[in-house]
């Protein structure tokens, strides 16, 4: 007995949920894309901040006495750590060779959209290496 039902009845909105559905994945992934790109973002201008807060820690002992200008490695890595967690990044910063440093930042936030298929934070890394030298030299020294 059929009551007056077409066997097709409920086929469209089954379609409709299906290309709904689509739809807000492919919006959440943009969405949460536009986030990736603002996290490598921030820890691009986190690390370079980082390392040029460091590249400024002039060894102003050496200054004063000799009249280089010679920046302190362990102060400049002092002041980029000191950076990075002022602004709440989480990082690392070292020596690379015997006048640069290195600083490697990590932003991570959480994805809008992309749970829903199991991603739940967005990763993004930056690295900026400073030098560490100025090249000014003071007048000589009696």
């Amino acid at each position: 007995m059929n009551h007056g039902r077409c066997p097709d009845e409920g086929g469209l909105s089954v379609f409709a949920v299906i290309i709904t559905l689509v739809v807000v994945v492919f919006f959440g992934a943009v969405v949460d894309f536009e986030r990736k790109l603002e996290a490598l973002h921030d820890a691009s201008i986190a690390a370079q901040e980082a390392a040029r807060a460091g590249a400024g820690q002039v060894d102003l002992d050496r200054a004063y006495s000799r009249g280089g200008f010679v920046v302190d490695r362990p102060a400049a890595i002092r002041a980029a750590k000191a950076y990075l967690r002022a602004g709440g990044y989480s990082g690392s910063v070292t020596s690379e060779g015997a006048r640069s440093i290195r600083v490697r930042v990590t932003v991570v936030k959480p994805a809008l959209f992309l749970p829903l298929v199991g991603i739940s934070a967005l990763h993004a890394e930056a690295v900026a290496v400073a030098d560490l030298t100025t090249g000014v030299e003071g007048p000589d020294r009696p």
